[in-house]
């Protein structure tokens, strides 16, 4: 579907905000749920790090998926919006003392842990409780991904994870210790993938990792593959619902589940990316000495995504039908890369006009920052309006 904007209803809105199209967010979770109902011991946890924003946690809590934690205030968060603790896994590479007390207090599903130093912590935390916590170890797969190198998380020289060669030594210390209990393992390889071979290519490496662990009669119970499925940020419209089928699919085909493993999903930007716009307000239009420029009031501090890692957004003039321009589109912030887009083709523009800037349902308000004493946007949903 294409999302419709209730533009009479935004003029009375001070901008910029974030508007999230709840029909579109529906049809998304839909498509998820439909698709894992095709394959047995298949568990999606939304990643909380994707967009925080309440109403968009409870509906997606309502839909039955898990959630995907990186901090205590996420697992908060989450706790919230009512999602069950034996839904949420807790990962991050640098968990402090006070968030791994808070996931044992709640009696989360299992924390994927990163080093060993971390492992011994947990376990002397949950002693201190009489607790015995469940861990997963995220591993460092050395598999590469197609995307921008900011985003990839599953190479040797990333920060994330255990070596490969490291892990049988790990699970058997974990083993020996009284408070913790091994589950299962984890992966993440990077995030806005659209080519199904670098999934397929982890698939291969975990195949062979579960193979050479039966060999010393280690048996895991959970795989966790993380999630980093992308979408169409070009042409929003084309595929506002990620394809949710090749991506399952792919794990259903060269993923070797045994019998009794669960295999969990941790899914961001693919849930809730499309569904969200920001909506921005021109404040001028000015003529340069080579470009046309629109300047508007959102600036990088509401949607941070194209300074940080170069990132492209459809951007649209709502409320213009008047012949094309090309502009280039920039914020008000004192940094040469406030800028959402350039050479951007718009309908001509004027004080005023409201522009989309499309595809921000994720890593977009929950980014923001006050940077140059700025007001955080407002986030909306449709049926605020």
């Amino acid at each position: 579907m294409s999302t419709t904007f209730p533009i009479d209803k935004f003029q009375d809105k001070t901008t910029p905000f974030y508007y999230y199209d709840t029909q579109l967010l529906h049809e998304t979770l839909d498509a998820i749920k439909s698709e894992i109902s095709r394959h047995e011991g298949y568990c999606v946890h939304y990643a909380i790090k994707a967009n925080a924003n309440p109403k968009i946690l409870n509906i997606i809590c309502q839909a039955g998926l898990g959630a995907d934690c990186v901090s205590g205030g996420e697992i908060e968060a989450c706790m919230r919006a009512g999602f069950p603790a034996n839904k949420i896994v807790f990962a991050g590479v640098g968990k402090n003392d006070w968030e791994i007390n808070l996931a044992l207090d709640k009696d989360i599903f299992s924390f994927n842990v990163e080093s060993i130093p971390e492992l011994e912590v947990i376990n002397n935390l949950a002693a201190a409780k009489g607790k015995v916590a469940r861990v997963a170890f995220r591993i460092n797969p050395n598999v590469g991904a197609h995307t921008h190198a900011n985003i990839t998380t599953g190479l040797a020289e990333n920060k994330f994870g255990i070596a490969m060669e490291d892990l049988e030594k790990v699970i058997m210390l974990a083993k020996d210790m009284k408070n913790v209990k091994f589950v299962g393992l984890h992966f993440h390889i990077g995030s806005h993938i659209l080519d199904m071979g670098d999934f397929t290519a982890l698939c291969n490496r975990r195949n062979e990792l579960q193979d050479a662990l039966e060999a010393h009669h280690i048996d895991v119970e959970n795989i966790n593959v993380g999630g980093g499925l992308g979408i169409d940020y070009k042409n929003p419209d084309r595929m506002s619902v990620p394809d949710f089928h090749s991506y399952f699919s792919t794990f259903a085909k060269y993923l070797r589940l045994r019998k009794g493993q669960t295999l969990h999903f941790e899914l961001g930007r693919s849930v809730v990316a499309q569904c969200g716009s920001l909506i921005t307000r021109v404040l001028y239009v000015k003529e340069g000495t080579a470009k046309k420029f629109v300047i508007v009031d959102a600036g990088m501090t509401d949607l941070i995504r194209p300074a940080l890692y170069q990132a492209y957004h459809k951007i649209e003039n709502i409320t213009s039908d008047e012949a094309m321009s090309t502009y280039d589109v920039v914020g008000p912030i004192c940094e040469s890369s406030d800028v959402f887009g350039k050479a951007v083709d718009l309908n001509n523009s004027h004080r005023g006009d409201l522009i989309a800037i499309r595809s921000a349902g994720a890593y977009g308000e929950i980014m923001a920052s006050g940077y140059n004493c700025r007001a955080l946007p407002q986030g909306f949903v449709s049926e605020d309006f």
